[in-house]
């Protein structure tokens, strides 16, 4: 039976964390100063089994999910990752098996995750020039190789690629023609996201914003936008056409256009917590009930209380009332 909540937000989209560790250490997520060597990443016993997952994706489907996003840390760390796709797409009512990456990995698993079932894909890329695109990730890894795992995707059969460009100010603004020009050459979608204040440790200001509003500008004086109707409720990103036929953009806009009173969104952690907003302060352990014996029945139903009351509008309220609070970190509850 379909969920809405408190504020008539239906349940239809789950976003499903498969692993806390990543080979990047990007400052807006996991900074290297919070993150380093030191950082006690989750142990293997306490990660959800592919078949832990799978049984909450279908009690998740029964309540109304319909698009399933397999998310990390980086996700292609996750072993035989391929085979968790399988059993997820099996799933009756969901119709949308997507993933999104940072690429590194990519070049040699596309066409096994396209054989899995796999329907959609994005690929995290902040900046085309390679020492701009070191400078973001901050492990020096070369951007070539995320462009050689986006041929391979494409080759596998994925089209079009989704292309995830987190704008920073004073860091990678300048690059936006740049990605715009090689999404438009590849018939890749660029998706560009307002630098958002996710987690605690990323040092968030609002001065580092690039506004919706300066992005479009910036493109638009490069090739004329027009914007486009939403095709379904939730959708979370503004899109626009370029007038020349060359595609489209997308914008994330959470921080100057705030979307919560369109939000469809679950989160469960590779450790089995469940989140029911981006920027939440505490999950709620599905995991203990999962290893304890409970009942589908009885998960299920805790599933429709916890959805029932749902309350969030982080973005709408962010202002002062908001500063200082510890938030679950985005390499945690995937983005």
């Amino acid at each position: 039976m379909a969920l809405t909540d408190s504020l008539g937000r239906p349940l239809r989209d789950l976003r499903i964390s498969v692993t806390d560790r990543c080979n990047f250490r990007c400052p807006y997520c996991m900074p290297k100063e919070v993150f380093g060597r030191e950082w006690a990443f989750l142990p293997r016993r306490e990660i959800l089994s592919f078949e832990e997952i799978t049984r909450l994706s279908r009690l998740f489907a029964g309540h109304g999910v319909s698009k399933i996003r397999i998310t990390g840390g980086e996700p292609l760390l996750r072993r035989e990752l391929p085979r968790l796709i399988a059993g997820l797409v099996g799933i009756e009512g969901v119709r949308d098996m997507t993933l999104t990456t940072n690429g590194s990995l990519l070049g040699r698993m596309a066409t096994g995750l396209r054989s899995a079932g796999l329907t959609r894909l994005t690929v995290s890329l902040d900046a085309l020039e390679d020492g701009v695109f070191r400078a973001m990730n901050d492990v020096d890894f070369p951007v070539e190789r995320v462009l050689e795992g986006i041929s391979a995707a494409a080759q596998a059969g994925f089209s079009p690629i989704k292309i995830n460009m987190v704008v920073k100010r004073g860091v990678n603004e300048q690059a936006l023609p740049e990605m715009a020009r090689y999404c438009r050459a590849g018939a890749h979608v660029l998706r560009c996201i307002e630098y958002m204040d996710v987690g605690h440790s990323n040092g968030w200001r609002l001065t580092d914003v690039v506004p919706a509003s300066e992005i479009l500008a910036i493109l638009g004086s490069k090739w004329p936008l027009e914007a486009l109707t939403p095709v379904y409720f939730g959708e979370v990103a503004s899109r626009y056409r370029y007038r020349d036929g060359g595609g489209e953009i997308g914008i994330i806009a959470s921080v100057t256009q705030p979307f919560c009173r369109t939000c469809t969104r679950a989160r469960l952690t590779a450790d089995g917590q469940l989140y029911t907003c981006l920027f939440a302060t505490r999950g709620h352990d599905l995991r203990a009930l999962l290893r304890g014996g409970a009942s589908d029945d009885d998960i299920a139903a805790l599933l429709s209380a916890l959805w029932h009351r749902r309350t969030d509008r982080y973005s709408e309220r962010r202002s002062a009332e908001t500063v200082g609070l510890r938030k679950v970190e985005m390499s945690r509850v995937g983005g």
